[in-house]
């Protein structure tokens, strides 16, 4: 009862807090805005934050509560053909359903297919596509991120859904020859466009009306987690914690960070704390430059649990150069996340900001709640 009592109370808190400053009160529609597993847990109101952010020890796994997709609805029936031009301004018309890739580097595509109620009609999936309803599909990116032709066609997909993350173009190209229908969609990943990708994705299955369900549920399980996360953060802005988020993957030999546009940015920033590689004016992503890592200081890294495990674990992570001359290599205060989730965004998006949040702000809170 307990239990039930706490979710039914954070449910109703949340959804004063996304209707506050409305000139009128819109109906909340049936999906309630805190996700599934969330609500399971301690809020982050009744948390107690550690006393400086900036200077607490040692590292933290956040880890998202429920990592599968929620569906809006269970097997919504397309209208079909569909006809839509896609990002690129290609006119794509859509026949059949009933064989879905959704393909890029995020994994966001799959996630919003398995969200609009679609998950059962998915063959396959890429590398970074994890969540536990998806990742026995069989995989058809190969060396990481590269799209392989010939494992696409033998699952005889009737539509595809990707980005200009993947490659080599060529492979689009095959599969258009090949008759498959290709629908391009934006490959920008930020909490601003959660709702457009789910749109553009909804529109060419022939969904449209769970697309605007999931989109409206999206926009307000993420303004609801905002939210909560302001209040959990200093009120100080000289408190909130500095953040870099690298990319790491040791066995390679790559080292970067992660600045304005990367997505990183939007993470970090609606985390209350402060994006030190947009401070530092880098866009997009770069390779570890020391020294300007080193003259940024930030107190927290932020990365991959696989690509923390490249380097050596904490231990190694803290020699990397520039790292160890930081605030946060010298008190090892890493937060690391799941590959396939930190930068996922889609229906996961308040999900990851929740874990995220604890583990910056609350991390003592981990370990209590096993």
């Amino acid at each position: 009862m307990r239990a039930r009592s706490r979710r039914t109370a954070v449910a109703l808190a949340s959804a004063v807090l996304v209707l506050a400053g409305c000139g009128s009160a819109p109906d909340p529609g049936p999906a309630s805005p805190v996700p599934a597993g969330i609500a399971d847990q301690t809020p982050l109101s009744e948390l107690t934050p550690v006393a400086d952010p900036r200077a607490h020890e040692g590292p933290s796994t956040a880890v998202v509560a429920q990592p599968d997709i929620e569906p809006v609805e269970p097997a919504p029936t397309p209208r079909l053909p569909a006809t839509v031009t896609d990002h690129q301004g290609t006119s794509v018309t859509v026949e059949d359903t009933s064989r879905i890739l959704a393909l890029d580097r995020s994994g966001t595509l799959a996630a919003t297919v398995f969200g609009l109620g679609l998950g059962d009609s998915v063959v396959g999936r890429d590398s970074s596509t994890g969540f536990p309803a998806a990742r026995d599909l069989t995989l058809v990116t190969s060396n990481g991120h590269q799209l392989n032709s010939e494992a696409i066609l033998q699952l005889r997909p009737t539509v595809v859904l990707t980005d200009t993350t993947l490659g080599p173009w060529d492979v689009v190209l095959q599969l258009r020859d090949a008759g498959v229908p290709v629908v391009v969609v934006t490959p920008q990943r930020t909490l601003d466009n959660n709702g457009d990708i789910v749109r553009a994705v909804a529109g060419a299955l022939g969904v449209d009306d769970a697309g605007e369900q999931l989109a409206d549920r999206l926009d307000r399980e993420v303004e609801a987690k905002r939210a909560e996360i302001a209040a959990l953060a200093p009120d100080d802005e000289s408190r909130r914690p500095r953040v870099v988020f690298l990319y790491l993957r040791g066995t390679a030999g790559v080292y970067h960070m992660f600045g304005k546009g990367s997505g990183a940015d939007a993470l970090i920033s609606a985390l209350g704390a402060v994006d030190v590689a947009s401070e530092a004016g880098i866009n997009g992503t770069r390779p570890i430059n020391p020294e300007a890592l080193a003259k940024a200081k930030p107190d927290v890294v932020l990365l991959m649990t696989k690509g923390l495990e490249s380097v050596g674990g904490v231990a190694g992570a803290a020699e990397i150069p520039g790292v160890a001359q930081t605030p946060a290599g010298q008190h090892r205060r890493f937060v690391d996340m799941n590959d396939y989730q930190i930068l996922s965004f889609g229906p996961l998006t308040a999900s990851v900001l929740d874990a995220l949040a604890r583990a910056l702000y609350a991390p003592d809170s981990l370990e209590a709640s096993g």
